[in-house]
């Protein structure tokens, strides 16, 4: 899950064994993030200014109820950049 996270020589063994490029798994791991902050952001555009400042509340909530930093990652991510663009 925490690519960034694992062994120096992880990476470099993955792709004597495999023929993986550290840099590419990286890339990927990140892609997909992109992917669904981008898939989100109609949704979150089209909240009004009182509910992109509920999400906070929401979030909170969220991580209260068991919910992890990276279940709502991009999502939190999403409500951010689309508060930064309204101000």
């Amino acid at each position: 899950r925490h690519l960034l996270l694992r062994p120096r020589g992880f990476f470099s063994d993955l792709k004597e064994t495999l023929g993986i490029d550290a840099s590419e798994l990286t890339l990927n791991f990140y892609r997909k993030r992109v992917a669904e902050v981008n898939r989100l952001e109609s949704k979150i555009q089209a909240l009004s200014n009182d509910e992109l400042r509920a999400k906070t509340d929401e979030f909170r909530d969220r991580l209260r109820a068991g919910e992890t930093e990276d279940d709502i990652l991009c999502e939190a991510f999403a409500v951010v950049r689309e508060a930064s663009r309204r101000v």
